[in-house]
């Protein structure tokens, strides 16, 4: 099980445990006291941790300026490259065939839009309003008994307290557990349905139901002035997360001993108890839920309510680490996944810090803290914090992580929503990443993903350029696990920078090239003459395809890019940017060169009339009068 419950001995954290005489407080004390399950007056900032020096920071950001710079500069250098050879095979072309291929790339838009927002869609996860909701109506952990007008209302002490001030002053009379409080309301006209709408708007910040007495100013007013007016629901929950009024669990970590005894047998920073409430947790994860009503089928939670003892649940730490628990009881109480909140514990000495401290490696990045959070969601069945994960993952990726993160989302366990993401991003960039040395990490599979797409960002010249050199990288990986004991200065080492690709087997690198090169559209290879095509053919990588599918320097040569005018299979042009505007651009200046051809005809044709017959325009001949 990753979860138990027993009387596991705990910490003495000021902010997540308490002392034992705080422990042995009974349910039901005021709810702003200083000890058991009353209030604590200290709240912990929110400080980031580990920050960088100030000197080196500006040194790195100096650094990624000046490279952004050059990349900057490097791309818009291509892109002008890019519109030359557009404008080069347009030249020819009918206006017709341009509005044509215009036309063809505004579709291709179009859908592009539709798999992006496709792509975007997942699940819509259950908010905090929402589990409220079904925690009213369904009524988990109750522990106090409202009674009005001879019906019973049960309901959770820590919620009505933390949202309304008549019941933080009605609750702190009556603590003891299960206690039934006759409620008397001042306030004229308030009937059963009314009252269990005001609860659930305690509860959720809605009244739920329509009811036209709540649009009545002067009731909404005297009920304001006995009850007093709540904060918004995110601002009392979180109050009640920093307070922890009312707690009524504590969770707890089993640890391995041999690490507890390997650091000097501290084994209060392995022992940290968080304090939270059995509703909210109940509410927001059906793992703790069903682990909650299984205490009660067992009669383990009448031992607890008799010693007036919170719950203790001890979680196994190898399937949920503690360093996690306080984002994840934060996320519950909030909907927001805050991992600053890692770094702001009192204690970082969880079991998977300690391990990567023994084995020496580096501290995690934000990422990677998402991708182990996500597992975590998962496991608790808690899908607010597990798209919260995604989230971060997916702002998190870039040129540097982006192998690591379509590694991770490719597995079984990973999201299929983050490797969407991911992918989305290597199309959008695939320009820069093949020209980096993050484009030889990339797989086999994910990179035929990338040149299937008719929305790769890159030419088909380029395409087949850098597939090439990929084949080629993963030709001398493979040389160089099938000889590992070459000397690197030999001729033939891998390891040398001189290593010529007419020592590599051109058998063996069409071999790995075989499943990619046939989603190069050769067709669209530009420019006419390209030096990067004829080398593949001359090396066999291509097959010499026939001469209606390569390009030529015929004027009005464009069977290969209209859907009209193919006569084979058509292959829809990809939707790469340079060559889009360029078309566009193209094809305005041929609309209006064409208006001005219309419009100097048309002037020809008006005057020439004119000559002929001044009344062709409305004029009226002169008249002549006799006197």
């Amino acid at each position: 099980m990753g979860a138990n419950a027993s009387n596991y001995p705990h910490s003495c954290s000021p902010r997540v445990g308490g002392n034992s005489q705080a422990q042995q407080t009974f349910i039901g004390t005021s709810s702003y006291s200083q000890q058991g399950y009353g209030c604590e007056s200290k709240l912990y900032s929110l400080d980031h941790g580990h920050e960088k020096p100030q000197d080196k920071k500006k040194r790195t950001s100096g650094l990624a300026t000046l490279k952004k710079k050059f990349i900057k500069r490097r791309k818009s250098n291509r892109s002008a490259d890019h519109a030359k050879q557009m404008r080069e095979l347009l030249s020819g072309w009918d206006v017709r065939d341009v509005n044509a291929l215009v036309e063809e790339y505004e579709g291709t838009s179009a859908l592009k839009e539709l798999s992006l927002q496709a792509s975007l869609a997942r699940p819509e996860a259950r908010t905090l309003q929402k589990d409220m909701a079904d925690l009213y109506e369904y009524k988990y952990c109750t522990d106090v008994d409202l009674i009005f007008q001879e019906t019973c209302f049960p309901v959770h002490r820590a919620i009505l307290a933390a949202r309304c001030p008549f019941f933080k002053t009605l609750l702190s009379s009556s603590p003891e557990y299960g206690a039934e409080i006759i409620m008397d309301i001042s306030t004229a006209g308030i009937d059963m349905p009314m009252f269990s709408a005001l609860l659930h708007y305690l509860y959720t910040g809605e009244f739920g139901m329509e009811d036209s007495r709540f649009q009545n100013v002067d009731i909404l007013v005297q009920l304001s002035e006995e009850f007093g007016t709540p904060n918004s629901l995110d601002v009392d929950m979180r109050g009640l997360f920093d307070y922890m009024c009312y707690y009524d669990v504590v969770l707890s970590f089993s640890s391995d001993s041999e690490l507890v005894e390997a650091f000097g047998g501290n084994q209060n920073c392995l022992d940290e108890e968080l304090k939270a409430h059995k509703a909210i947790i109940s509410a927001r994860s059906p793992f703790f839920r069903n682990l909650l009503q299984r205490r009660i089928r067992t009669g383990e939670e009448i031992t607890d309510r008799t010693l007036r003892t919170p719950t203790r649940i001890i979680l196994d730490e190898s399937i949920i680490p503690k360093k996690y628990a306080k984002v994840i009881l934060h996320c519950m109480y909030t909907d927001v996944v805050d991992l600053s909140v890692l770094h702001c514990s009192p204690s970082v000495g969880s079991l998977s810090e300690v391990q990567a401290l023994v084995a020496g490696k580096p501290n995690m990045t934000r990422a990677e803290e998402a991708m182990e959070l996500y597992h975590i969601a998962l496991f608790l069945e808690f899908n607010m914090l597990a798209q919260g994960c995604e989230d971060i993952i997916a702002e998190s990726i870039s040129l540097d992580t982006l192998i690591a993160i379509l590694k991770w989302s490719s597995h079984p366990y990973g999201s299929k929503w983050v490797h969407r993401q991911a992918l989305h991003f290597l199309c959008e960039e695939f320009s820069q990443v093949m020209t980096s040395d993050v484009f030889y990490e990339l797989s086999k599979d994910h990179l035929l993903t990338a040149i299937q797409s008719d929305y790769l960002q890159a030419s088909e010249q380029d395409i087949l350029k850098y597939l090439i050199k990929w084949g080629e990288h993963q030709l001398m990986k493979r040389i160089a696990d099938r000889e590992p004991n070459l000397l690197s200065g030999t001729a033939h080492s891998v390891n040398r920078r001189g290593v010529k690709r007419r020592d590599l087997d051109i058998e063996e690198l069409r071999e790995i090239l075989s499943s990619l090169l046939p989603f190069v559209r050769i067709e669209h290879i530009l420019p006419i003459n390209s030096e990067v095509l004829s080398d593949a053919m001359k090396r066999g990588l291509i097959s010499t395809p026939p001469s209606d599918m390569l390009p030529t320097t015929e004027g009005g040569k464009s069977n290969a890019w209209l859907r009209q005018k193919n006569a084979g299979i058509y292959v829809r042009p990809r939707l790469f940017s340079p060559y889009v505007e360029e078309a566009k651009i193209f094809q305005a200046s041929l609309v209006a060169q064409w208006l001005r051809i219309r419009l100097s005809m048309q002037g020809t044709q008006v005057r020439a009339l004119v000559r002929e017959d001044p009344t062709c325009l409305g004029a009226t001949k002169p008249v002549h009068h006799n006197y």
